[in-house]
């Protein structure tokens, strides 16, 4: 059984517009595997989650973006980008958030992104030379800014300084869930 025993995640989230299950059902399969899930976001208090177009679940935020508790990758182990359209086009208009994302990257830690959270590891600049999947819409978005895109549940990609776990839609969080779980597991790569 893989385990994430020790390890800390954090799953960063804009204050509004995450999608709630592309949020809850990566988090659970963290803290089943025994890691310690945390919510960072660019605002304190409570972020807003939805169920596609609805107003879902709120969730208290953790951490802060742009603080001394979340500076940069070196609190945590691995990163989980959740998606939702409003979600990563926030976050990618947040140069806190950006430069956040790209420090796991720097750091050669292990960051996983599903449907439209792709946009914000483009505005980070580390897609290009990579093998990528997302929501079909990105896909000139990524094509654009030097990445590979394939129509695939899931893509492991480790050609470049970390693991990068990608994953299209919520039909797809069971292999996501699983995949992120054994990446996180081992670690650095790089």
């Amino acid at each position: 059984m893989v385990t994430l025993q020790g390890k800390t995640i954090a799953f960063l989230v804009a204050s509004e517009g995450v999608e709630q299950v592309e949020l809850a059902e990566p988090w659970q399969a963290v803290a089943e595997a025994g890691g310690t899930p945390r919510l960072v976001s660019t605002r304190s208090g409570k972020v807003q989650a939805f169920n596609h177009l609805e107003r879902g679940d709120t969730f208290e935020v953790d951490d802060v973006v742009g603080t001394l508790s979340a500076d940069d990758a070196g609190d945590y182990d691995a990163l989980v980008l959740p998606g939702g359209v409003a979600n990563p086009d926030a976050l990618r208009l947040d140069s806190s958030a950006v430069d956040f994302v790209r420090s796991f990257f720097e750091a050669g830690k292990p960051v996983a992104a599903i449907c439209h959270a792709p946009w914000t590891l483009i505005e980070a600049d580390v897609v290009r030379g990579r093998t990528l999947t997302s929501w079909p819409s990105l896909r000139t978005d990524l094509l654009n800014a030097g990445a590979r895109w394939t129509d695939q549940q899931v893509q492991v990609c480790t050609d470049g300084p970390n693991t990068l776990v990608t994953s299209r839609k919520p039909d797809d969080l069971p292999a996501f869930g699983d995949a992120l779980v054994t990446a996180f597991a081992h670690g650095q790569h790089g």
